[in-house]
């Protein structure tokens, strides 16, 4: 029975390095790929990050998996998450993304959609989501850090509170004094 359940602390070092090793490679992923990847999951989508789970899994755990491992590795990703909830400074920009607009009135940004990778049928499908009938009621698109598209309509002037930090927000600024 302890075979099945416990692990040596050469094994339990083993998980956490290999736990923590696999969290900053899906860290890394994440940030090539894009904020994109995390948002509005495909069938595909869904089937690779199934892929991914399992991979770490079996990485972080070795070829007999145990209790003890199983939940060291739970305990190593709680405790990863909550470190880079909380990094802070040249930490923070390096793991998380900015906002970025897509949009900035009605003209659509297509080399932020480029480097998003958004597909041009993805932004007018979050805009139909929005009610949106024309380009021309469009204030700004941004996609979020959460990889979600958000779309403001035009109106009242977009306060500067809500362009702080966003990747393009002087093309929002220049669109709404254009309209105004």
């Amino acid at each position: 029975m302890r075979e099945l359940l416990g692990i040596t602390p050469l094994e339990a070092a083993a998980v956490v390095l290999a736990t923590m090793g696999m969290y900053a490679a899906l860290v890394v992923l994440v940030r090539l790929l894009g904020q994109r990847m995390l948002a509005g999951l495909s069938a595909f989508d869904l089937a690779a990050i199934i892929g991914i789970g399992s991979i770490m899994g079996r990485a972080a755990l070795g070829e007999a998996p145990r209790l003890a491992g199983g939940v060291i590795a739970l305990s190593t990703l709680a405790a990863c998450q909550l470190v880079t909830s909380r990094i802070g400074g040249w930490g923070a920009r390096a793991i998380t993304t900015r906002p970025v607009v897509l949009m900035a009135g009605p003209e659509i940004v297509e080399r932020n959609l480029r480097r998003c990778r958004v597909a041009p049928h993805e932004l007018a499908g979050r805009l139909r989501q929005a009610g949106i009938r024309n380009v021309d009621e469009v204030a700004m698109a941004v996609l979020e850090p959460s990889g979600t598209i958000s779309v403001t309509r035009r109106g009242e002037p977009v306060s500067p509170f809500l362009l702080d930090g966003v990747d393009g927000a002087e093309l929002v600024r220049r669109s709404s004094r254009r309209a105004g």
